[in-house]
């Protein structure tokens, strides 16, 4: 009884399988579903490459690299045109661009005069008092004021988490920023410190911009179903997918686990068991074994997000500047914001289509997920008219729903998640990891199954 199950096919699951599998462990993946992947699918139709989930990764995680080199695609990553170095926010009624500097955010129009001197005050902010889980929008307001909060601190976690940012804690969602104000009292005196420091600490000679620094916008030749690819084909057989979990219980030092695969009702017996699933899908399966630790997975919230692409036909509009663009949820509007896709990736377009990737819904507008797809494709166009000006018909349109989509690491998340460890220990071999705990992105999740997988290999 030397297996270790992995149940959830996802980034997580598949790259701590991988992980145990490259360090001599015995790991079998288990997932529910007919493929794997989770939310990451990379979707090819009419000239257009989409993606239903994450559509990008910066390339500034060592662990993301030594994946992609050890499933042999990491020849395959590309960066993002130089075309998309620039960024937009919808405020006071139209696109403007971030400034991407001080010197340019104090000359720009991003925020009236006076917001962007409230900024500038922010060299004299004081520190929170000790041990306070402060909400993201309190922790703004103080340092950088109520405007700068609102318009900017609000479109990046937008972009991120697209949450509500008086219930986000800080501390669980930008906990660089909490360190700068623990460690300089001022953010902006600890991002220079900072920045000089990473310089400082380079080898002579290296390149060090602060795009080298912050890392570089990334995916794969053939959109980020390449990564999950790789991770499936050296996996092998020792990714099962319709294996669906339906029970475990502790058993001789190990783990009983009920599957029904293909229609087939089987037991596997394991030495450790790693739940990399949803935080909902965890809570189910641990429930009968312990309520208190299932009500606390299940506490993590989700922000419900509908995909919207809209893909148009060359010479139909014009190809767009920049990244895309983000809209604080001050403006009132029905769009959290547009990925300019065909700009940032120029190759998942063929022949010079124009591709947008709409966002709607999120923690503050859940119901708008709801609609149907015909609905949801008129909202994204009437919004993409308004904000950036697109007057064309689009002649490729796709919607994908996610009703749970980003989890939400509301204030109290890292007590939270400091209990539901201490509560593992009462079950031996048991392990959570995923996108729920701690940290959202595709470079977060990869780190941390690499961490545990290291933890369980030794």
């Amino acid at each position: 009884m030397t297996v270790i199950a992995v149940i959830g096919g996802g980034i997580s699951g598949l790259t701590l399988t991988h992980c145990l599998r490259s360090r001599g462990k015995d790991a079998l993946l288990l997932e529910a579903s007919s493929r794997l992947g989770g939310n990451i699918e990379t979707r090819q139709r009419d000239g257009f490459l989409i993606e239903t989930g994450p559509n990008s990764f910066l390339d500034r995680e060592p662990a993301t690299r030594e994946l992609a080199a050890g499933v042999g695609v990491e020849d395959r990553i590309r960066s993002a045109d130089p075309a998309a170095k620039a960024r937009y926010l919808y405020t006071r009624g139209r696109l403007r661009p971030v400034p991407s500097s001080p010197p340019a955010f104090l000359k720009s129009d991003i925020l009236p005069l006076g917001a962007r001197l409230r900024v500038m005050a922010e060299l004299f902010t004081g520190r929170a008092p000790e041990g306070v889980d402060e909400s993201l929008a309190a922790f703004g307001r103080r340092h950088l004021g109520p405007a700068a909060t609102a318009v900017l601190l609000d479109a990046v976690q937008t972009g991120i988490y697209a949450g509500n940012m008086e219930t986000l804690s800080v501390d669980a969602t930008f906990p660089q920023l909490t360190k700068l104000e623990r460690e300089h009292r001022s953010l902006i005196l600890g991002a220079i410190r900072s920045q000089k420091a990473q310089r400082k600490a380079l080898p002579a000679g290296a390149a060090g911009s602060p795009e080298k620094l912050r890392g570089t916008l990334c995916t794969f030749d053939g959109g980020l179903q390449t990564l999950v690819d790789g991770l499936a084909r050296e996996l092998g057989p020792a990714a099962h997918t319709n294996a669906k979990v339906e029970g475990l219980q502790p058993s001789h030092g190990g783990w009983r686990v009920s599957v029904r695969e293909n229609g087939g009702q089987a037991e596997l017996l394991a030495s450790q068991v790693v739940l990399a699933t949803p935080a909902f899908v965890a809570a189910g399966l641990m429930r009968p074994l312990d309520e208190p630790l299932a009500a606390l997975v299940e506490g993590i919230a989700y922000a419900p997000i509908a995909v919207v692409h809209l893909g148009f036909a060359p010479g139909s509009t014009p190809a767009p500047d920049g990244f895309g663009f983000l809209v604080p949820g001050l403006e009132k509007r029905r769009l959290l914001g547009a990925i300019h896709a065909s700009t940032v990736f120029p190759f998942r377009t063929e022949g010079g289509r124009v591709l947008y990737t709409c966002m709607v819904g999120g923690a503050r507008q859940p119901d708008l997920v709801k609609l149907d797809e015909e609905a949801l494709v008129a909202l994204a166009r009437e919004e993409l008219k308004e904000l950036a000006g697109v007057t064309a018909s689009p002649s490729f349109t796709e919607v994908i729903r996610w009703t749970r989509g980003i989890p939400q690491y509301n204030v109290g998340h890292l007590e939270r998640v400091a209990a539901i460890d201490a509560a593992l220990k009462r079950w031996p071999g048991l392990h959570l990891t995923g996108n729920a705990y701690k940290g959202v992105g595709i470079n977060d999740c990869i780190r941390n199954a690499f961490a545990l997988g290291d933890a369980l290999a030794a």
